[in-house]
């Protein structure tokens, strides 16, 4: 679920110094989380972060190839942008008050596209284990935030600098924020964190000291990408029940079906970065629930557990956290069953939900330094064969979580799932097939899941941009092709690299976080162009 957007901001400051304003000031608030926080939503303090024109911006992602490349998906700028990094009061997963930031990207410009009232969207980011993670700080000004950076970098040139408002939290327990952890995939508290960055945004919209700014328009937009995908689905339900209207939303490549997503893992289809994810979730709901383990050895192989509750988000980069061996790479299980009726599982000799081709992918998963002890694999395996979530093939799939499983994990995966409402604006769940990050078996289950309760027709749809065009009328034939090419020639790059097996590993490498990420943020501005 992580989106390591590699267009990173590679020496963007170098020549830009006349066209950035840096560090303008237009508030002030506390730098530690006091009684401001108690009441959510409120702006706690901001300042401009950043002032580019659209030519200075164009300028700018010119400057190299990964810019280059950024500027062909997305479009050249027709906006400035201006960037405002806030913080704001939130809430922990446990409901207890905290303080996290964001980054407000406004257009700027004469141009109709940039001026006056505009579209309003909410972007939610995708996984990530560095703690001062800031998608406001796309010239990079901290060395370590590369893939904060480049995803912020993205966001700016693909919506702000095609006119619309942009309101992007980091999150609490990230830059900003003095929680200690980060309530990962939490669907409730990610929700609110997201609304109360909103609320606080529009402050910051209103603040005219310093001339006016861009107002909104009335139209109201969610959209995110893998972790972020799932936030933006969680945001649009929680608006939707607090009665807001949402024009539209577009999540990316989330785990939607968050109990089915945990099930197919511990049933041995270990995705990418299962290692990760599964540390940060884990101890997110403990955070939250208390219940998920007594204590941390219960659930963590010995060699783990010493200081895991406080080893994500981190300063460390993922590479040095491994090379410490404070978690595996790759080894989520054990290589030997828990259990001989789960042998077949151990890998997965015929996994259910995901493509035959990611087998190997899952395979990977297994060793003798795995990060979960085998018992407590057994007692979800166990909870699942008895409970079993009905997205998984039977003859008559419920598409539905398990009405009532009793393992702790496998109940808070379920409170977190997301196949629990029908929408009442317009969803687009784009994703594609062959990703081994986030399965994409998410979007079609959830898409299921809707059309099972009846959801009106048309309203909902999901988009694979790794499959062929449908036909002369596929309005999303200029997407596909653009990812079958941009695939093509990956691929031939790391052939001419020396690769001998026809590039297909860099294809897997940067399938997730790069190929598709890109390709969906395209269809969600197509798709809300609509609107």
């Amino acid at each position: 679920m992580r989106v390591a957007m590699r267009n990173a901001a590679l020496g963007l400051l170098i020549g830009f110094t006349a066209s950035v304003s840096v560090g303008v000031q237009a508030g002030s608030g506390s730098s530690t989380c006091g009684t401001g926080c108690k009441a959510q939503g409120q702006l706690l303090d901001h300042h401009v972060s950043l002032r580019l024109s659209a030519a200075a911006f164009a300028k700018m992602l010119a400057s190299n190839a990964s810019g280059q490349q950024l500027t062909q998906i997305a479009g050249a700028p027709t906006c400035g942008v201006e960037i405002v990094t806030f913080r704001y009061s939130t809430i922990g997963g446990a409901g207890e008050p905290t303080q996290a930031s964001g980054a407000l990207m406004l257009p700027a410009g004469h141009a109709s596209a940039c001026s006056g009232p505009r579209p309003l969207m909410i972007y939610a980011h995708g996984t990530t284990p560095y703690r001062q993670y800031n998608l406001a700080d796309i010239t990079q000004t901290d060395p370590a935030n590369t893939d904060g950076a480049g995803e912020g970098l993205a966001v700016a040139a693909m919506y702000a600098a095609h006119g619309y408002i942009v309101v992007a939290s980091n999150y609490a327990g990230y830059a900003g924020s003095d929680l200690p952890y980060h309530p990962y995939l939490n669907a409730d508290q990610q929700s609110a964190d997201v609304i109360d960055s909103l609320r606080a945004a529009r402050l910051v919209l209103n603040d005219t000291k310093h001339g006016p700014r861009t107002r909104e328009n009335g139209k109201l937009f969610v959209t995110g990408y893998s972790q972020g995908g799932f936030v933006a689905l969680a945001t649009h339900r929680a608006l939707q029940a607090a009665g807001v209207k949402v024009t539209a939303s577009a999540p990316g490549s989330g785990p939607y079906a968050l109990a089915a997503t945990a099930d197919a893992l511990i049933e041995g289809e270990v995705n990418v970065g299962s290692t990760l994810f599964t540390t940060l979730v884990v101890t997110g709901y403990q955070h939250a629930y208390g219940n998920i383990y007594r204590q941390p050895g219960d659930f963590y192989e010995a060699a783990y557990a010493p200081g895991i509750e406080t080893l994500l988000p981190s300063l460390q980069p993922l590479d040095a956290i491994f090379a410490a061996k404070k978690l595996p790479p790759t080894q989520l299980f054990s290589s030997v069953p828990p259990a001989p009726p789960f042998a077949a599982m151990t890998p997965p000799a015929a996994p259910p939900l995901v493509p035959v081709a990611l087998k190997p992918v899952s395979a990977a998963g297994f060793g003798d330094a795995n990060l979960v002890r085998n018992d407590y694999r057994l007692g979800l395996l166990e909870d699942a064969a008895a409970h079993p979530d009905g997205a998984f093939p039977q003859p008559t799939p419920t598409w539905t979580p398990a009405a009532n499983p009793l393992h702790p994990l496998r109940q808070a995966f379920k409170r977190n799932d997301l196949r629990n409402w029908v929408p009442r604006a317009p969803v687009q769940l784009c994703g594609g097939e062959a990703d081994p990050t986030v399965f994409f078996f998410n979007a079609r289950t959830e898409q299921a899941y809707w059309l099972s309760a009846k959801v009106p027709a048309g309203l909902t749809s999901v988009l694979d941009v790794d499959s062929p065009v449908s036909g002369p009328n596929d309005p999303y034939a200029p997407i596909k092709q653009g990812f079958a090419g941009a695939k093509a020639s990956l691929a031939k790059q790391a052939v001419a690299s020396g690769a001998t097996d026809g590039g297909a590993a860099a294809v897997l490498q940067a399938y997730h976080g790069e190929l598709v990420a890109s390709f969906c943020m395209v269809a969600a501005r197509a798709f809300f162009a609509n609107f």
